[in-house]
Parts: C-alpha cells; sequence; structure tokens
C-alpha cells in the first residue's frame, strides 16, 4: 500500500481548539502533545464529553478556531476537499444501504478522492484493503444485504483506501461483534504502521484501547482528563474521575494489563441522588 510518498515524521499537532455549539462550548483553546506518525491513539471518555465533537472537528466538519497541523500542513487552513484529501473520517452513522456490491462501493470511494490512479492501481488499492480487514467473504454481496456491523467494516474501507495520512474513526467497533473488532482494530493498527499514519479512534472499550493502542487522550466530563501511553493514563483513580467507577488495573496471563470494574464509585452513586432530587423538585 505504498501509493501515497508521506513525511514519515508528520505528527499531528492540535494547539488553543476551541469548538462547540451555540448554547455550549465543548472545549475552549484545547492543547495537547504532538501525537507521532504511525500512532494508533485512542479517543476514550464517558458519554457527551465531545469525543465526537472532537473528531469532527479535526475532519473540519465542525466550525472551530484553533491551530491544527499535520507535519508542516495546516489543515485548519483547509476546508471540503482540499482537508478531505489528507484526512479519512469515519462517522458514527453507517454508510448507506445501496443496490452496490461492497467491492464496488470501495472501489468508488477510491476513484472519488484518488482520480489520478488506473483501473489497476484502484483495484490493486482495494484488494489490498479487502484483505488487510478479512472482507473477503462480503466483496460481491450488496450493501442492501449487510448487517449494520458488516456495512460498518464496508465503511472503513472507504476510508482506508483512499490512504489519507490522518484517519478519523468515530466508535467504529460499536456494531461489531468480538471477531470484527479484532478485524477491525489490528487492519487499522497495521494500515498506520505501515504507511506511517495517524489514527485517533473513539473507543467505549477500555481494554481494546489498552492492548492495541500506542498513546491515549482521555476526556472527562471536567474537560481533559490526561494523555500519553496508555498504561500512564488508564489508572484507577483517572477512571474514578472519567468514569465515576471503582476499577482495577491487574495483569493477565500473558502479562498485559486489564481493567477490571468493580462498582459504581460513590461520589457517582452522590451525583445520580442529586440529580434524582433535582428531577424530583422540577416534577
Amino acid at each position: 500500500m505504498s501509493h501515497h510518498v508521506f513525511d514519515s515524521q508528520a505528527s499531528l499537532k492540535i494547539s488553543q481548539l476551541t469548538t462547540g455549539y451555540q448554547r455550549r462550548m465543548i472545549f475552549d483553546q484545547l492543547d495537547l502533545p504532538p501525537l507521532p506518525a504511525g500512532s494508533l491513539v485512542g479517543v476514550l471518555g464517558p458519554n457527551a464529553v465531545g469525543k465526537s465533537t472532537f473528531l469532527k472537528a479535526i475532519a473540519g466538519m465542525r466550525p472551530a478556531k484553533g491551530d491544527i497541523h499535520l507535519g508542516e500542513l495546516a489543515l485548519s487552513s483547509l476546508h471540503g476537499a482540499n482537508r478531505m484529501r489528507h484526512v479519512g473520517y469515519l462517522p458514527q452513522t453507517l454508510p448507506q444501504p445501496t443496490s452496490l456490491v461492497a467491492y464496488e462501493a470501495v472501489a468508488s470511494a477510491c476513484r472519488a478522492a484518488r482520480a489520478e490512479l488506473s483501473r489497476k492501481a484502484t483495484d490493486s488499492l482495494v484488494e489490498q484493503v479487502f484483505a488487510r480487514l478479512s472482507l473477503h467473504s462480503l466483496a460481491f454481496r450488496r450493501m442492501d444485504t449487510l448487517s449494520g456491523g458488516q456495512r460498518q467494516m464496508v465503511g472503513l474501507a472507504q476510508a482506508l483506501v483512499r490512504q489519507p495520512q490522518l484517519l478519523l474513526l468515530d466508535e467504529p467497533t460499536s456494531a461489531l461483534d468480538l471477531r470484527w473488532q479484532l478485524a477491525l482494530i489490528e487492519g487499522v493498527r497495521g494500515v498506520v504502521q505501515e504507511q506511517q499514519a495517524i489514527c485517533l479512534i473513539a473507543l467505549h472499550d477500555i481494554n481494546l484501547a489498552l492492548r492495541f493502542c500506542d498513546q491515549i487522550i482521555l476526556f472527562a466530563p471536567s474537560g481533559l482528563l490526561a494523555t500519553g501511553a496508555p498504561r500512564e493514563v488508564i489508572t484507577a483513580e483517572h477512571l474514578r474521575e472519567a468514569y465515576g467507577i471503582e476499577a482495577r488495573i491487574e495483569s493477565c496471563s500473558l502479562g498485559h494489563p486489564v481493567v477490571l470494574t468493580d462498582r459504581v464509585a460513590d461520589s457517582a452513586h452522590a451525583d445520580i441522588g442529586h440529580i434524582t432530587r433535582d428531577a424530583g423538585a422540577r416534577r
């Protein structure tokens, strides 16, 4: 998969990122340490902390202020198709069920973004992506006969086949069973390392992030909580603050860290009681 020649030192730098909605600011002057090329970066945090907003702002799909640099390229100054040449974005919503077969859906995504490629080069890229994601069994099935999880995998193939230097995946494992979750994250990790790209992947499964990600960005209700190596970021204290749970980080028989969740934290119980009392008072 070497049709694109990338600057292998092209880190992602985000500074002073400000974005949100009319009535609510989500991020105000957010700064992150540089994320190096070849990194799979887990974006973690509970619901409603702004993981999707964060990815959309980087993709250029939400108004945002601040500086986003991919190597020497100022992404924040690019718009529309110019930005999407460098960025692959996979939203939570699934690709539409159409009468196209999966292979053609991926090939047409490649042709739309990489018009300079010959038919043979396009077919070769599509073939490599299908092999990487173990999708050959779906290649000639119509999109409108596929399950939600299968369409999600085809959506990922459509993003990968364009070979963007920055890949933004918003909860891509949500509709997938265990086998396909592994196929997805191993496939993405392989592509990222091979192409020295960068992938930001929003996940709910903390153990998947702990096992496969190189870096973690952890958001809490109060904002950015921690960034860095998975073992440094995913701690009992951080999980209590971000998710309101009591958890332990143990080692499995192979020596890999595993998060075991025990219960809702006492402070979270108090918050729930507070919410319930407020709701009762309003009724």
